[in-house]
């Protein structure tokens, strides 16, 4: 009797181990959504590439992306390891200042003019955009992106393969 209940005590223990390991989210697990300043602000102390999901709040395309990629464990695991992620509403009401300017919606345009300056006036959502660490374009993409695509971009920059090899030759392309 004492064996039998042992044994289903060290069951019992193992399953509800096991339950919360599963259950249990690391901080690496997930993305952090960062504003365009903070991402600023923490590449001035810790330098890295920065990311710019750039949206609309009435964008489906976002809303799969944000669903469907930015959840996808690979592109979680490269994006930690080598960029700040940043997510800009186009449409956003609010000024953003930096390097002494700020950028502020315009009516006009229906669009904010860091957004505007960033796709180089060319407004589709969503538009991924990558930023080494001095805060540069290096490219900007436009269109949705499965796992499968966005993966070996943030590859490229991420691991500054794009520092020795052009994007045909990393890609296969001809």
């Amino acid at each position: 009797m004492n064996k039998l209940r042992l044994t289903y005590s060290i069951f019992l223990y193992l399953i509800t181990a096991s339950l919360v390991i599963s259950t249990t989210a690391r901080a690496d697990d997930k993305l952090t959504w960062l504003s365009f300043e903070q991402a600023v602000e923490l590449q001035a102390k810790a330098p890295k590439k920065i990311i710019i999901d750039v949206y609309t709040d009435w964008c489906g395309w976002c809303k799969k992306m944000d669903k469907y990629t930015y959840t996808n464990d690979s592109v979680i695991k490269h994006i930690n390891a080598n960029y700040y992620l940043v997510k800009l509403n186009a449409e956003q009401k609010e000024d953003i200042k930096f390097r002494d300017k700020t950028f502020s919606f315009k009516p006009e345009y229906k669009s904010h003019e860091l957004a505007v300056s960033l796709l180089n006036g060319q407004m589709s959502y969503p538009t991924t955009v990558f930023l080494d660490e001095d805060i540069n374009i290096l490219t900007v993409v436009p269109g949705y992106l499965t796992p499968k695509d966005l993966n070996p971009i943030l590859k490229y920059f991420g691991e500054n393969i794009y520092k020795t090899m052009n994007w045909k030759e990393y890609s296969g392309e001809k």
